[in-house]
């Protein structure tokens, strides 16, 4: 379809979900205008590549793109369709900023409510000062609130008709290892979506990128690459546990049940220690590191949100490459099993993957990483 019944079929939509009370229009305007101005900005990769204005640096970056695409297609056998096949130059930062939200003594994320998306625990804006604007908000209603730039999204396959999601400059500089599973985790998202299951869908993309990666890693890539994928990899999975363990331990003081509000104060004092702690053990980690400071504005930011935020894309990770592992590193068997999954209640789909992953203890597996 022309880019002019793109604009149709938008207006369309936005039309739909203002009679049916979805949102307010303002936030679908700017959502359906900002992903349409994507979409005009991309331009096939091999325009890019055949062009004598576009940098050499970025042809390279784009045929690698393409060689990662390929490899998801048949190595991963995720979806062949238009998605990756262009490029757009946003002139920003980040595609979208998310914002989300958390009680004071809670990791349960607001969730807000879409069509097709179905209910989920952020809401992303096109515009920086629009999502500040709804995260100062957030905060004076008395929330605990995160914001964080967002360097690629999926349409789940449904604007594949339109070109599919384009490769952007927002992430196209990352190392290779990193681009490697960026294209993996959005592409895992064409091939299951659950309405209102963020945790479900973004910790079984997130196991497609981590397995996806190491294959490609293993088999396609450089060893300096490899090597630098390695040491991103040891400091993610080391941080992933320390953060696991805080979650776990906020997780505990926020189910203790005091029948007097006065009693809140108690728990605000253990949150305030578990926060504290959580600075000091990273503190160390990062002296481990040799200073790498990758996550030191995570970690100024920590609260409810962010820790909340953060589960949807850890919690259900081991269960998924247990599942995986258990189909015999098969994909396509791999992927029938989580759309069986899939079909099953929130409650039990959630109970099977946690009864598969392997139990360890992370509070220990965090601090032994922190003491280094």
């Amino acid at each position: 379809m022309a880019l002019k019944g793109l604009r149709a079929a938008l207006a369309a939509g936005l039309a739909a979900a203002g009679m049916a009370g979805c949102a307010d229009l303002g936030y679908y305007w700017q959502s359906a205008s900002g992903h349409l101005g994507m979409l005009y900005a991309a331009r096939p990769v091999d325009d890019w590549l055949s062009d004598t204005q576009t940098p050499a640096q970025l042809k390279k970056r784009l045929a690698l793109a393409q060689r990662i695409r390929r490899f998801a297609v048949t190595e991963l056998k995720l979806p062949d369709n238009p998605s990756y096949n262009r490029y757009a130059d946003l002139q920003r930062k980040a595609v979208v900023w998310n914002v989300v939200a958390a009680p004071e003594l809670s990791l349960t994320l607001k969730t807000w409510c879409f069509p097709v998306a179905g209910c989920v625990g952020y809401r992303g804006y096109f515009n920086e000062d629009e999502a500040l604007a709804e995260a100062e908000r957030l905060k004076a209603e008395g929330w605990e609130v995160n914001m964080y730039g967002v360097p690629a999204y999926s349409t789940l396959g449904w604007m594949n008709w339109a070109g599919g999601d384009p490769l952007l400059n927002t992430f196209i500089g990352s190392p290779e290892g990193e681009l490697a599973r960026l294209i993996f985790h959005e592409l895992a998202h064409q091939v299951i979506y659950v309405p209102g299951d963020t945790m479900f869908n973004e910790s079984f993309a997130t196991a497609v990128e981590r397995m996806g990666s190491q294959r490609w890693l293993s088999r396609e890539a450089h060893d300096d690459a490899h090597r630098a994928y390695a040491r991103s990899e040891e400091r993610r999975q080391q941080f992933r546990a320390l953060t696991l363990a805080t979650r776990r331990r906020l997780a505990g003081i926020y189910d203790l049940n005091w029948a007097e509000a006065p009693a809140r104060a108690p728990q605000m004092a253990m949150k305030s220690i578990a926060l504290s702690d959580f600075k000091q053990q990273y503190a160390q980690l990062k002296a481990a590191w040799g200073g790498y400071a990758g996550y030191d504005a995570w970690v100024a930011q920590a609260n409810n949100a962010s820790f909340g935020a953060q589960a949807a894309y850890d919690e259900l990770v081991p269960g998924f490459e247990a599942l995986f592992q258990r189909e015999g590193q098969d994909w396509e068997r791999f992927y029938d099993a989580v759309k069986r999954l899939a079909e099953l209640p929130k409650k039990e789909r959630h109970q099977q993957l946690k009864a598969l992953a392997p139990h360890d203890e992370p509070q220990n597996q965090a601090q032994g990483n922190a003491n280094g």
